[in-house]
């Protein structure tokens, strides 16, 4: 786990920093000042491949760190929905870490809840209540 720590810990810091109004600033001012020295460099190719490789590389790298920070985020709350279906009782506890499972299976589960809230619209419809619990 240490080895993955600098990266989470870079991952955390860029990621926290990159949504700030000081950072879209900053950026803006590079964009103005790549913008006010076009006149003095003839707006030259060499002048556009700044702005153009520079850009690359931002989004290059921040492709990955948004990839980090929503696989985090995806992680945490599948854990704190595992927590929630364990400790409610009466709860399905197969559908805990349900993410890991295969499409086939997925689609089972899937079909079983579809059947359960069409049953429950259909109940609606005939006046019923659709608070109860049903087994899946």
């Amino acid at each position: 786990m240490p080895a993955n720590n600098w990266y989470t810990n870079a991952a955390k810091f860029a990621s926290r920093y990159a949504g700030r109004p000081t950072t879209f600033f900053l950026a803006l001012c590079v964009i103005l000042v790549w913008i006010v020295t076009g006149p003095l460099f003839g707006f030259s190719d060499t002048w556009q491949l700044v702005i153009n490789t520079g850009t690359t590389i931002v989004t290059f790298l921040m492709v990955f760190l948004i990839q980090n920070s929503q696989n985090r985020d995806t992680e945490a709350i599948q854990i704190k929905l595992d927590e929630l279906i364990r400790a409610t009782q009466g709860a399905h506890n197969a559908l805990l870490d349900l993410e890991e499972l295969n499409e086939a299976s997925l689609d089972v589960f899937r079909a079983r809840y579809c059947a359960l809230a069409e049953a429950a619209r259909k109940g609606l419809l005939e006046g019923e209540r659709d608070t109860d619990t049903p087994e899946a």
